[in-house]
C-alpha cells in the first residue's frame, strides 16, 4: 500500500515542481545613475580659475551615497593647463567601489558620438572614499579641441558623469509563484478602442480634422470635457456629437487623447529633433491646463524642464506663469540665477518682450537674484 501509495504521487503531478519546492538567489549587482554639470560662462571660468584651482557641482546621489563632480577648466596642474580636467568624488557615505564614464554633451543633449573617443572617457572600477580627491582625467579633454568641435553655444557646455556603484551582496527568495498573473493590459485595450473607433459617440473638428472619441471615457479623465459633453450638449447624447476645437493642432489634441486613454504620452513613430518635442510638449501642456488634466500637466512640465537653456528659458518662463506652473517656474528662476545666464538672456528680444508683456514676473526673477547673490557662498 505504501508503495502503491508512492507511485500515485508521483504520477499526478504532470512534471510540475511540488507545491513545497522553493529557491534562494545570492545577489550581488550594481546600482547605476548620471549627473549633468552645464558649464555656463565658460569663458569666465577660464579666467577666473587658474590651473590647479576648481570648483565642485552640486552634490547628488547614486546608491547611497552622495557625490560630486570636481572641474578644472585650466587642468588639475600645470602639466595639463591646456586640458579641462574633470574629477568624480565621494562626500559622503562608506568607502565604495564604483566607476564612472564622463561624456561631453552635444547640443541635443547627447553624448558626443562614440567615434569621437576624445569626448567620452571610460574611468576603470575603483575605490572611493571621503577623504580621497576620488578619480577622473586629467586630460578629459583639450581646450582648443572643445572650442572648435562645436559643442560650446551660447558660452556653455555640459559634461554627463555616468556613475555605476557596487551594492552590498544580498539574499533574495526565488520561489517559483504558485499562480502567476500577467501585468495590467487596461492601458492597451483602451488605446486600442481609441485606435479602432469601435462604438465612438462623439467627433472633434480640429484644424481641418476629424478625430472620434467615446464621451463616457473623456468624462470620466477631465472635468472639462464632462462638463461639455454632459452638460450643455446633453441633449444630443443620445446620437454622434460634434464638437469644434479652436486653437490646437490635431497632432496634439491626438496625442492629449492618447494620454486620456491609456494615462501615457504617445510614443514617437520617429525620432523627433529637440525643437519638434519641446513645441509638441508646450502645447501639450497648454491642452492640460485647459481640460483640467493635472497630471498630464505635470508630466509636461517636467519634460520642459529638460528643455531649458538660454534660447527657451524667457519662453518657459512666460508658459509657467501663465498656465500656473510652478516648477517649471522654479527650474527656469535656478538657471537664470547665474549673473553671466542672466546677463546673456536679457540681451535678447525675448526678455524685451516678457519686461512689456509680464513685469511683474521680470521683477520677481530680479529680486530672485539679487537675494541668490547676497547668500553666503
Amino acid at each position: 500500500m505504501p508503495a502503491s501509495a508512492a507511485a500515485t504521487t508521483g504520477s499526478s503531478d504532470g512534471g510540475r515542481p511540488p507545491h513545497y519546492s522553493s529557491a534562494s538567489a545570492i545577489v550581488g549587482g550594481t546600482v547605476t545613475g548620471h549627473h549633468i554639470l552645464q558649464i555656463d560662462g565658460y569663458s569666465y571660468t577660464k579666467e577666473k580659475l587658474p590651473s590647479g584651482k576648481f570648483i565642485q557641482s552640486r552634490s547628488f546621489k547614486v546608491g547611497d551615497h552622495q557625490w560630486r563632480l570636481s572641474y578644472f577648466p585650466n587642468g588639475k596642474g600645470s602639466d595639463y593647463a591646456d586640458y579641462i580636467s574633470v574629477y568624480l568624488c565621494l562626500v559622503e557615505g562608506q568607502p565604495v567601489k564604483a566607476r564612472a564614464t564622463f561624456s561631453l554633451l552635444d547640443r541635443a543633449g547627447q553624448p558626443a558620438p562614440a567615434s569621437a573617443s576624445y569626448y567620452t572617457r571610460d574611468m576603470p572600477m575603483g575605490r572611493f572614499a571621503v577623504s580621497d580627491i576620488g578619480f577622473g582625467y586629467h586630460q578629459f579633454i583639450k581646450r582648443e579641441l572643445l572650442e572648435k568641435s562645436g559643442h560650446v553655444r551660447d558660452d556653455g557646455f555640459a559634461i554627463r558623469c555616468d556613475v555605476t556603484v557596487v551594492t552590498e551582496l544580498r539574499t533574495e527568495d526565488r520561489t517559483p509563484p504558485l499562480v502567476e498573473v500577467p501585468p495590467p493590459d487596461l492601458r492597451r485595450h483602451l488605446g486600442g478602442l481609441l485606435e479602432s473607433g469601435d462604438g465612438a459617440d462623439v467627433t472633434f473638428h480640429v484644424a481641418g480634422e476629424e478625430v472620434r472619441a467615446h464621451r463616457y471615457i473623456l468624462a470620466a479623465r477631465s472635468p472639462v470635457f464632462k462638463a461639455e459633453l454632459f452638460g450643455q450638449m446633453k441633449e444630443s447624447s443620445s446620437s454622434n456629437t460634434v464638437v469644434n476645437v479652436d486653437d490646437m493642432e490635431a497632432e496634439v489634441f491626438r496625442a492629449l487623447l492618447v494620454f486620456i486613454y491609456t494615462d501615457a504620452l504617445p510614443e514617437t513613430k520617429t525620432k523627433a529633433n529637440q525643437e519638434d518635442e519641446l513645441v509638441i510638449a508646450q502645447h501639450l501642456l497648454v491642452a492640460a491646463d485647459r481640460y483640467g488634466m493635472e497630471r498630464l500637466k505635470l508630466l509636461c512640465e517636467e519634460k520642459l524642464v529638460e528643455y531649458i537653456d538660454r534660447g527657451s528659458a524667457v519662453m518657459l518662463m512666460a508658459l509657467a506663469e501663465q498656465h500656473h506652473c510652478h516648477g517649471l517656474k522654479e527650474a527656469c528662476f535656478r538657471f537664470l540665477e547665474s549673473k553671466e545666464t542672466l546677463s546673456a538672456v536679457m540681451a535678447t528680444d525675448g526678455f524685451l518682450h516678457l519686461m512689456q508683456s509680464c513685469p511683474s514676473l521680470v521683477k520677481e526673477l530680479l529680486f530672485r537674484v539679487v537675494d541668490h547673490s547676497l547668500e553666503p557662498k
